[in-house]
């Protein structure tokens, strides 16, 4: 086989495992609601994405981070509300969906794990378990949800399969940044193929590349399509009109983390790395929006981070690891342009531990209330999702 070990494992990751029957690019199965999961890893700056404008300790607390109140200027903040505002890098991308009432935000929002590590915490949200009990690594909270919807529908749009996506329920996985420039040429693919003819992985690996074909057939011709349009973006929001492809035409449930938000040095105002950031996960979020057509009225996003970040500004004009962030829900019939939530007025007698947001909003049960509401579920099914764990409906739908 002309191809090393350490070759053949990375083309594989980038393929869609998968453990059970598949229909490629037929409808969603069991129903037309669809959920996707959108993962911050790093810990984005939450108070550079919501800006408290009222707060008057916000801007002594970040003499160079802090972005301008609402006003007519380009650069000054976008009002949400009395006490809020959005960055207005995200004008063009996101604030039209907050004005159609198509996007909400959850401040105050994340995990009662204390540890401000990203592993812990990333770990400790997607097992979606209560923070200081035993661990359990059979299963994330997505992958439970899979199985109270049936077992299929389920999707990760990474590399390898994430943590919340793990455990029963079969869900294959996806690099799609990758999966324009297949790791496995078509001699390599028949004879992997062959390699498992006549075991018990053989419709398994064969339902793989099958449909990893079928995803390529489609990249090719939505590349070919682009070059005459001459739309030049890429990154995330290529990616994300990828995803919203898949969504739209066979998953109901998704999943996909988006690195770069570790933000200690330089982070930035009103311009430079993350408002950069925002503008790309912005515009991604746009063009998902746009890709999913009418099924976008079916459909609720939710952008999550392990945590948020220090509300002072460190000596090296960043921000370190904190606790409270904020949360992002959007969908064509989620019941936007507002601040939902428990919320508590940003100052700092306010915060906790004279540095962070404060947790008022738990995660397991704000997504317990979404999904009650979007998928109907009963108060059994909500409890195999986020054991121990009570929903607080948002009214978020």
């Amino acid at each position: 086989m002309p191809t090393n070990r350490r070759q053949f494992i990375r083309s594989l990751a980038a393929l869609p495992l998968l453990a059970g029957p598949v229909r490629l690019l037929a409808a969603p199965a069991g129903g037309s609601a669809r959920f996707v999961l959108v993962f911050l890893r790093g810990g984005y700056d939450a108070a550079s994405l919501l800006i408290p404008y009222h707060s008057s300790d916000y801007y002594e607390a970040r003499p160079t981070l802090a972005l301008a109140r609402p006003g007519s200027d380009l650069q000054a903040a976008l009002p949400v509300d009395g006490d809020w505002a959005l960055n207005p890098v995200l004008r063009e991308s996101l604030y039209p969906l907050f004005q159609r009432r198509q996007l909400a935000f959850v401040p105050f929002a994340g995990t009662d794990d204390l540890s401000r590590s990203h592993f812990e915490t990333q770990q400790s949200i997607e097992l979606g378990l209560a923070a200081g009990g035993a661990r359990d690594y059979r299963s994330g909270f997505l992958n439970r949800l899979a199985g109270v919807l049936g077992g299929q529908g389920a999707i990760a749009f990474t590399d390898q399969l994430p943590l919340v996506m793990s455990g029963p329920a079969a869900v294959p996985n996806v690099a799609l940044r990758q999966v324009a420039k297949p790791g496995l040429s078509v001699r390599q693919s028949q004879i992997i193929a062959g390699m498992y003819r006549g075991s018990r992985l053989a419709g398994q690996v064969s339902e793989g590349f099958g449909m990893r074909d079928e995803v390529l057939k489609a990249f090719a011709e939505e590349m070919e399509s682009s070059s005459r349009n001459a739309v030049s973006a890429r990154g995330f929001e290529l990616e994300a009109r990828r995803i919203g492809k898949l969504m739209r035409e066979r998953y109901r449930l998704g999943f996909v983390d988006v690195g770069g938000w570790d933000t200690h040095v330089s982070q930035g105002g009103n311009g430079g790395y993350l408002a950069s950031r925002f503008d790309e996960l912005g515009r991604g979020l746009a063009a998902f929006a746009d890709e999913m057509g009418k099924a976008w009225d079916d459909t609720v996003v939710v952008v999550v981070s392990e945590f948020g970040r220090t509300f002072r500004e460190n000596g090296s004009r960043g921000t370190d690891h904190g606790h409270g962030t904020v949360f992002w829900v959007l969908g064509g019939s989620v019941a936007g342009g507002r601040v939902a939530g428990e919320q508590v007025e940003v100052r700092r007698s306010t915060l906790l531990q004279d540095r962070d947001f404060p947790v008022l909003n738990d995660y397991r049960q704000v997504l317990g209330g979404l999904f009650q509401r979007q998928f109907g579920l009963s108060a059994e099914q909500l409890t195999k999702v986020f054991p121990g764990a009570r929903s607080v409906d948002l009214e978020l739908l």
